[in-house]
């Protein structure tokens, strides 16, 4: 992983804010902006999608990512899709740059940006900026994934308990990546990283922050959390039926490629590695995830529920999706 640098706030003078359109993992967003660039199309203006998602970004995870389709992608241009290999890494302090960097070319077309995703971390890197993290350490990284091998990872996240609480409690056990990047900076700084965040609240941009005068937050929140859930299965059950196992089958053809990389450690594909790796029966892994698909809606939730000033909207309620486009309508035809 590499270091986040310290991001300052984008403050963009003299300009519409950026719209930007957020929500939990099967919540609708796509569908939303799908509907909102169809409607620009019809005023004369064009939209352009910067996409927040730590998934999209990679070639070759389609299907189980719930990638824009060819056609979507083809009627509204979308960015940071596809953008790398997956045995490459992305982070949110590259995001927040890239954001920025999409935002003032699109309107140098004299076209419209609009963000769009559910990957949280992203947003705080984008909209606040973040504390500045120590480099990995080579080493100690790989002590760590051994000794995370060894006793497992909800062991290592007891350890983590112990030096860093406020870190482990909003940890899930099995989350190795995070786990053991917090063992990491304790390891090379002495400091818990719960400490080291904390040395810039107002920059966190989780503990009930408000959100930055150029940003526009729409947010899908979903009231009825068993339909969403009815939602993701079957969203998972039509992913399988698309192809999902031959998808990470050819995934495994590139021998560079292993369980431990950012993109194999996406939701799902995780699951069925491991459900290919013989680890676990068909079963199992479609339980395992769709587990970790729903923990990842309520960590989004829960993220999204501690910003002020968001517009939510609950797209499960005709009258409220409809709000929520005629919302975005509004905005653009102040850009007009």
């Amino acid at each position: 992983m590499q270091t986040e640098p310290h991001i300052q706030p984008t403050h963009i003078p003299d300009q519409q804010s950026v719209l930007c359109i957020v929500g939990p993992t099967g919540a609708g967003k796509t569908h939303l902006t799908m509907s909102l660039a169809e409607y620009a199309k019809s005023i004369g203006l064009t939209l352009e999608l910067i996409s927040m998602d730590s998934a999209l970004v990679y070639r070759g995870l389609d299907i189980g990512s719930a990638k824009p389709t060819k056609a979507e992608q083809v009627a509204v241009q979308h960015h940071l899709i596809d953008i790398l290999d997956p045995t490459e890494s992305y982070s949110a302090a590259r995001f927040a740059n890239d954001a920025k960097r999409l935002c003032e070319e699109i309107r140098a077309r004299g076209n419209i940006p609009v963000v769009v995703g559910g990957t949280m971390l992203y947003w705080r890197a984008w909209a606040h900026g973040l504390s500045s993290l120590p480099p990995a350490n080579p080493e100690i990284r790989a002590r760590l994934d051994e000794q995370g091998k060894e006793i497992g990872w909800p062991a290592m996240h007891s350890e983590l308990a112990k030096v860093d609480p406020l870190t482990a409690a909003r940890l899930q056990p099995n989350d190795s990546q995070r786990v053991q990047r917090a063992l990491e900076v304790y390891e090379i700084t002495g400091k818990p990283m719960s400490i080291l965040l904390a040395d810039s609240p107002s920059e966190d941009g989780r503990e009930g922050s408000a959100i930055p005068e150029w940003i526009n937050l729409v947010s899908l929140e979903p009231s009825d959390r068993s339909r969403l859930h009815q939602n993701l299965e079957k969203r998972f059950d039509e992913m399988l039926n698309s192809g999902l196992l031959e998808e990470v089958r050819a995934l495994r053809k590139n021998p560079e490629l292993h369980a431990d990389l950012p993109a194999i450690r996406s939701v799902g594909y995780r699951q069925v590695w491991e459900y290919l790796d013989g680890e676990t029966d068909l079963e199992q892994m479609r339980y395992r995830a769709l587990a970790a698909t729903r923990q990842l809606g309520k960590r989004q939730l829960t993220w999204l529920r501690a910003i002020s000033g968001r517009k939510t909207f609950d797209p499960f309620n005709p009258h409220e999706l409809k709000a929520a486009l005629e919302y975005c309508k509004e905005g653009l035809e102040k850009q007009s």
